[in-house]
């Protein structure tokens, strides 16, 4: 039975969200390396760099992400989304109407 909702749009929305995310990477790299740089400032109070080191935590969760993009597509139905790349490569054809 085919499925009435497109794999191939959910497919392509995350590329664009994996696209977006990797944008982050850099950004959240950088911000990563100036939390370390606070950690070492002198005499910093333990439960400060208790909220630090969760803010690296935090920071780091882009894994995450990355997984769950993942785990979208893999529970995509197989060959669903080369199906309708075919499928689409013909041209659309009108609904008929009775």
């Amino acid at each position: 039975m085919p499925i009435k909702w497109s794999a191939l749009k959910v497919n392509e929305a995350m590329d664009m969200v994996e696209e977006f995310v990797n944008q982050a990477v850099e950004p959240l790299e950088q911000a990563k390396i100036v939390v370390n740089e606070a950690r070492n400032i002198a005499t910093l109070p333990q439960y400060l760099d208790q909220r630090l080191v969760r803010l690296i935590i935090d920071i780091e969760r882009i894994d995450y992400i990355r997984t769950s993009i993942n785990a979208v597509r893999r529970d995509l139905p197989d060959g669903a989304v080369e199906a309708e790349r075919k499928s689409e490569s013909y041209g659309r054809q009108p609904a008929l109407v009775s």
